[in-house]
């Protein structure tokens, strides 16, 4: 089981620990000792500057992961599951689950599989009932702390849309009330298993996938239009109206245009609660600018990275040195137009986690969601032989489990960096390192810092008055865990 040393408490003087992951071997190690060098660089960290208020960290409750967990001894799903949420594990605090099926799930599937059926006398989640619920609410058991909970649609079933496909089309409008409809007996039926929904993203990637597995299609204007004048006023109208509505859900290069119409007027922004992102745009560039574009629109607004993944690639087994080197490729690799082609170069899965979710977070997001939390040793299963790679990786015939170094890395924020946790000022004089601050409600400041270089790194850690010197491994995160008095 992954257990980490529990932080403790000095009431008289700050208390300073270290937690470092790195290519060298680390995993959320305690660090005791450090080198000194006089020429040490600078970080200020200033809990006065107060930024963005923490939603939360984690991954996603798939289908495939859930069946995954149903095959390995009770034991080692135990084992997994206490990893990602007990106190002793990475403490996830946000996660997601997808309505309906998607390409992480066996087969196509709905919760209306009755044409015709407007009312959805029909409506049933007996599909989930054998995997994802039973995660659900394992997860819920393991969980001290408790954890947010959204859901996301893929597609409506087909008799609801244009091309009556599970692919691509659009919902037709003489749908819009049954497909509002669909999202409140969704909440309804969770409930009645015991189970919260704190919100929902409206589709999943409305631009669709390139017509590979579930998908349906909105514009902007369309997406709206069904919120403001549709699932908003149903949900309002069943006592829902608590229920988070985070509007796009997709690459960020493209949320100008998806912003300017979601927070366009009041009546437009009403029902939204925010805007929700992925990172498949780029394996290296997290997009600042979009990010602070999107604050700026709607700065009142949820700002939350809800998928990410190493996608295109079949899990490396058991090989912590393969993440640290840049040779994983993604679907732009291949694929993406020649002109936009530059944006998807090899990259190192480690480094990418490690600075993307602190890009994140110095430029206004306040969640950041992971996609599968455990898949196969073939990056599965996947009725799409869309393969992808989880921080856990299992093979369930060997009943053997493989945390790879992003389960670690996730952890550096999730355990560490806790929901309502204020975003803080962090300041630093090497260019090559990444940092990122934030201060908990219990007043503890919690500062990640990145070396993505290949030599160690010197600086010199000040906060409040108080200064630590602390070396960080080539190759490297850290999470600095200052206790205040």
């Amino acid at each position: 089981m992954i257990l980490f040393t529990a932080i403790s408490c000095n009431s008289i003087n700050p208390e300073v620990q270290v937690y470092e992951t790195s290519e060298s071997g680390n995993q959320l190690s305690l660090q005791a000792s450090f080198e000194h060098d006089s020429e040490a660089s600078t970080v200020v960290i200033n809990s006065k500057i107060e930024l963005q208020t923490i939603t939360g960290f984690g991954g996603a409750f798939t289908e495939s992961s859930a069946y995954l967990l149903n095959k390995m001894s009770e034991e080692k799903r135990n084992e997994i599951l206490a990893a990602y949420f007990a106190k002793d594990g990475a403490r996830y605090s946000l996660t997601r689950t997808h309505m309906n099926s998607c390409d992480f799930s066996l087969n196509n599937y709905s919760y209306t599989p009755v044409a015709g059926d407007k009312n959805l006398d029909h409506f049933s989640i007996d599909e989930d009932k054998d995997d994802i619920i039973p995660m659900i609410k394992d997860a819920m058991a393991v969980s001290e702390d408790g954890f947010k909970l959204f859901s996301s649609p893929w597609t409506a079933s087909p008799w609801m849309k244009d091309n009556n496909s599970w692919v691509g089309g659009k919902l037709l409008p003489e749908y819009y009330d049954t497909w509002a409809l669909f999202f409140s007996k969704y909440v309804d039926a969770y409930k009645a298993e015991g189970i919260d929904i704190w919100g929902f993203t409206v589709e999943n990637e409305p631009h669709g996938n390139g017509e590979n597995w579930e998908s349906m299609h909105y514009s902007p204007e369309e997406m709206t239009h069904f919120v403001q004048n549709f699932l908003g006023p149903k949900l309002e109208a069943d006592g829902k109206g608590h229920l988070k509505i985070l509007g796009y859900d997709q690459n960020r290069e493209g949320i100008r245009e998806w912003v300017d119409v979601m927070y366009k007027d009041e009546a437009s922004s009403k029902y939204y609660d925010g805007t929700a992102i992925h990172w498949y745009e780029s394996t290296y560039d997290y997009f600042p600018e979009e990010l602070q574009y999107a604050h700026k629109k709607a700065p009142e607004k949820y700002l939350i990275q809800t998928e990410a993944c190493v996608d295109a690639e079949v899990p490396v087994w058991k090989d912590d040195k393969w993440y640290w080197k840049k040779e994983a490729t993604d679907w732009g690799y291949d694929w993406r137009e020649e002109e936009k082609k530059y944006l998807h170069p090899k990259y190192a899965p480690a480094n990418r986690y490690a600075r993307d979710i602190i890009g994140c977070l110095n430029n206004w997001v306040d969640g950041w969601v992971d996609w599968n939390m455990v898949l196969d040793t073939k990056g599965g299963p996947n009725w799409a032989n869309n393969w992808c790679i989880a921080p856990v990786i299992v093979d369930s015939e060997k009943d053997e489990v493989y945390y790879t170094p992003l389960y670690y890395i996730m952890a550096h924020f999730s355990k560490f960096i806790r929901p309502e946790a204020k975003v803080i000022d962090a300041k630093k004089s090497d260019e090559e390192l990444m940092v990122a601050a934030a201060k908990n409600p219990d007043g503890s400041i919690a500062v990640v810092v990145f070396n993505e270089g290949t030599t160690l790194k010197n600086f010199e850690l000040t906060h409040d008055g108080f200064t630590k010197n602390i070396s960080i491994s080539p190759q490297a995160i850290q999470t600095i865990m200052i206790q205040n008095h």
